[in-house]
């Protein structure tokens, strides 16, 4: 007689949603090393972005633009408030600071070459300025971080803006690290640190520690520079209306919003998926913080984190962003990632789309490696081609869509042309729920 228990029929087994596969994985290893995990990139968990929301295109109520007949501009000048010399940007996308140290040398030279060709800016990073860079660089921004890696007041004078970073989207409140398998004999001379040892970034600037001191500091950098450059000001994704409110407060020409969708050389990767708001929670506080001060335009706005497409760049500023910037898709634009590589990126353990560990130098694209012989596969040139081609892709969507909206600038985009088609989505922006009026906090 069959055992009447082993008649029953049983069920597939189901994985816990809260201790998967993944998140045993970490477990594991944490207990097997009893360090935490460092990696790079941006955060991976799904959170509320940019594709949460849709435009409004004309129809009878509104009246669109001939895309083969009439203009849609695309220009924009930062550094308005009190420079001397604004920046003059033929598009409303800039490449963020990525450092030489985190980047190789090629590749902070192909991110000036192409920037340069597309008529807008990139940015230094941690580390300090390359004569690459510089020489390739039309309109080069300065970071100022709180490491003062190969911080010196001779290429300050040869930016054409600067940037104080407070945060990073990525890891706001926290520093970064590069490696020492990253530190070659150029990257330590620069940085006036030992070859090989490993770096820490601060999380905090070392001299100043409210908003009436950062005041201070932004005034002193506007005497070594002449007052001539804009001072930017980069904070990460947490508290943005008051973040953008101090900012204004110290000074700052510009405030740039880094969301937690933005990447990272290398942190903790608890960091990464844990701290920060996603970028589309960010821009409406911060608006509003120009709005209430009466600065809106006035001090302009870039946004940062997760930028990818032209629709991504309209929606921003649709919102109220004067310009957006972009890291890692500007890396994937120059051939990082890229399943070329694809045998070489299994042999690292992992595949094309989903290689993070920049840290270690192992790149085999030769985009984010100090090793001479990776670095050799990257032509700088054809690197800049590729971006320039990139940067003009996502500067005709946007136009596209504002032609579709009946915009004839960019930056006359606005919420009242989108809605949103999820709850959070619509909280975070204040922008109507599709086919409704009403987002959540709003009475009916």
């Amino acid at each position: 007689m069959k055992d009447e228990k082993s008649a029953i029929p049983r069920t597939e087994p189901i994985q816990s949603a809260t201790f998967s596969n993944p998140v045993n994985a970490e477990i594991r290893r944490a207990a097997a090393t009893g360090i935490y995990d460092i990696r790079g990139g941006g955060a991976k968990r799904k959170v509320p972005h940019f594709d949460d929301l849709l435009f409004l295109g004309a129809s009878i109520s509104r009246y669109p633009l001939e895309g083969y007949r009439e203009k849609c501009e695309t220009s924009v000048k930062l550094g308005t408030r009190f420079a001397a010399n604004p920046i003059e940007l033929d598009i409303p996308v800039t490449i963020a600071g990525m450092s030489f140290g985190a980047l190789s040398g090629p590749a902070k030279e192909a991110l000036g070459r192409g920037a340069s060709a597309a008529g807008t800016s990139t940015t230094t990073g941690d580390g300090g300025m390359t004569p690459e860079e510089r020489g390739h660089s039309s309109k080069l921004v300065y970071q100022y971080l709180p490491s003062r890696y190969g911080m010196n007041p001779d290429d300050l004078r040869k930016a054409d803006a600067i940037e104080i970073v407070v945060g990073q989207g990525a890891k706001p409140g926290g520093g970064g690290m590069l490696l020492g398998q990253k530190i070659s004999d150029r990257v330590a001379e620069m940085r006036n640190l030992p070859k090989g040892i490993d770096q820490r970034s601060a999380c905090r600037h070392p001299d100043w520690t409210g908003p009436d001191d950062l005041e201070i500091k932004i005034l002193e950098l506007r005497e070594i520079t002449g007052w001539k450059v804009p001072i930017y000001l980069k904070i990460g994704g947490t508290r943005p209306y008051f973040d953008t409110t101090l900012a204004v407060k110290a000074g700052a020409d510009v405030v740039v919003l880094d969301g937690m969708q933005g990447g990272t050389a290398a942190t903790q990767d608890v960091f990464i998926e844990n701290v920060g708001l996603p970028t589309i929670a960010c821009i409406r506080p911060a608006v509003q913080a120009l709005q209430d001060l009466g600065m809106h335009r006035k001090v302009q706005l870039i946004v940062s984190g997760g930028i990818r497409t032209g629709a991504d760049v309209a929606k921003a500023m649709a919102m109220g962003a004067d310009a957006v910037a972009i890291g890692s898709a500007a890396l994937i634009a120059l051939g990082d990632n890229d399943p070329k590589w694809e045998t070489e990126y299994q042999k690292l353990g992992t595949t094309s789309g989903a290689y993070d560990d920049w840290h270690e130098g192992l790149d085999p694209a030769g985009i984010t490696t100090q090793d001479p012989e990776l670095m050799a596969r990257f032509d700088p040139i054809e690197g800049g081609r590729r971006l320039k081609n990139y940067l003009k892709v996502l500067t005709l969507e946007a136009q596209t869509i504002a032609r579709a909206c009946g915009k004839n600038h960019l930056h006359n985009l606005e919420p009242e042309d989108l809605c949103a088609l999820t709850l959070e989505a619509a909280a975070m922006t204040g922008i109507p729920l599709a086919g409704t009026n009403w987002y959540p906090g709003k009475g009916y």
